[in-house]
């Protein structure tokens, strides 16, 4: 964000892009289409060009039939002017540029999670949890609990014993000290980023038929099809598999489950933009509760109600997503730079009283402090305004760009050249207002 240099990245990391990207460029079915604005901006402007598309495509099937029935109509007079009117109108339609209809992008992976029966109200509470391998120990005397419905992301840097958590809740794992209790009708589905639930030597159709006996051959087949496995396919042994496709699979089982608490370790790792925002939507939509590990910032900010962060051996909880925890991080260490300034300060003012004895020496200190808080507030009212009106004009771009590709402006050549003129200025003035921010968030 600091480089004054152009940069063009190539990533599958969705916070980021959002936090670095201020023009998209996708690739697909051989076309590039260029979006302004960060991932979220191009998700939204993706839907809207969609949308425009499809209802372009329905009005011009529309016309095609009315067409068509109208020269049916004329046809049947059977008169010569009749006649010549339909052959007119063929010639016409001939000549019209058939739209392709637009492919649904997120309308092949079929994903819906819904417990079959409600929890009661405490799903889990967890109490004194330690663990150790060998002369490594990973969490001492953890504690936390699990109410109904409630969506909790576990984060914390590699090998500080997040799965271990999940593996010990499942029971895969023992703990050293601690209890683990589940609460009235909880039932698990566990999803495992290794896929351990998975058995290599069974093919796809026998992994799900012997899971579930009671579903007929046609229930299984449109199953896997719903995660793009089809034809074939649901003959392959799941030791072939890609981790994508494994990941797929698990889905599979996880929807078919019809838990009313899922576990899941990683569930993005390996799925396409595309599967991992099918799955977020079921996880948002899904009633039951959810503990998961992640290190896909956009997932937590989107899925999670509280994060739970495994720092030194034990855990901090955060009462909301992930931008709440990065705000939260952030106001902690400046409390600490606080802290410490001001016992610096305090040392200082009577290490002077004891040297030189000066009375000014604390009211200068006094006014000092005054002036620091003084442009502090400004500060952070600048910056705040410089926020919303960075706020305003992205959301004006937004709909600027929902104007261009609507019916009614798409083929008007002036109002496009004016709503084109007006983004630009916009673009100007964000790019300037970036600079301020950046300027304004970098001084202390």
């Amino acid at each position: 964000m600091n480089y004054k240099g152009a940069v063009i990245i190539v990533s599958h990391d969705r916070y980021f892009l959002d936090r670095i990207a201020n023009k998209v460029i996708e690739l697909d079915n051989t076309n590039a289409t260029v979006f302004s604005g960060n991932y979220s901006a191009y998700a939204a402007g993706k839907e809207l060009l969609r949308a425009a598309a499809y209802n372009a495509y329905m009005k011009q099937q529309q016309e095609i039939k009315h067409q068509e029935a109208v020269i049916e109509k004329l046809k049947s007079f059977n008169r010569e002017k009749s006649i010549k009117r339909a052959e007119s109108r063929e010639k016409m339609l001939q000549k019209i540029e058939v739209l392709e209809k637009p492919v649904e992008v997120r309308a092949d992976m079929h994903l819906t999670l819904e417990p079959k029966f409600q929890s009661g109200n405490d799903v889990l509470q967890v109490e004194g949890l330690s663990k150790a391998f060998g002369p490594l120990t990973l969490f001492e005397d953890l504690s936390f609990d699990l109410k109904k419905g409630e969506h909790v992301a576990v984060i914390g840097d590699n090998g500080t014993g997040k799965t271990t958590i999940l593996k010990i809740i499942n029971e895969l794992l023992p703990p050293d000290r601690g209890t683990i209790r589940l609460g009235t009708n909880v039932a698990i589905g566990y999803y495992d980023q290794e896929h351990h639930v998975l058995h290599p030597e069974k093919t796809l159709f026998q992994e799900i038929s012997d899971d579930y006996p009671t579903l007929n051959n046609t229930e299984i087949r449109n199953t896997l099809a719903a995660f793009l496995f089809t034809g074939e396919d649901v003959f392959k042994t799941i030791k072939t598999l890609s981790g994508g496709e494994r990941g797929r699979l698990s889905l599979a089982k996880l929807m078919l489950s019809e838990a009313n608490f899922l576990i899941l370790d990683e569930p993005t790792n390996h799925l396409d933009i595309m599967s991992k925002e099918i799955l977020e939507d079921a996880l948002c939509a899904y009633t039951g509760t959810v503990l998961y590990v992640s290190h896909d910032r956009y997932f937590i900010n989107k899925t999670a109600h509280r994060i739970l962060d495994l720092n030194r051996r034990t855990l901090t909880n955060y009462l909301g997503n992930y931008d709440y925890y990065l705000e939260k991080k952030e106001e902690q260490l400046a409390k600490i730079d606080a802290s410490f300034a001001a016992s610096q300060t305090g040392n200082a003012a009577v290490t002077g009283s004891k040297t030189d004895g000066l009375p000014s020496a604390a009211k200068q200190d006094w006014k000092a402090m005054k002036e620091q808080q003084a442009a502090q507030r400004k500060r952070e009212n600048d910056l705040k305004k410089c926020e919303e009106r960075i706020e305003t004009l992205e959301k004006r771009n937004e709909e600027i760009d929902g104007l261009m590709v609507s019916p009614d402006v798409c083929t008007n050549v002036a109002k496009l050249q004016e709503l084109n003129s007006e983004k630009e200025g916009n673009e100007a003035e964000l790019l300037a207002l970036y600079e301020k921010w950046e300027e304004l968030s970098l001084e202390e």
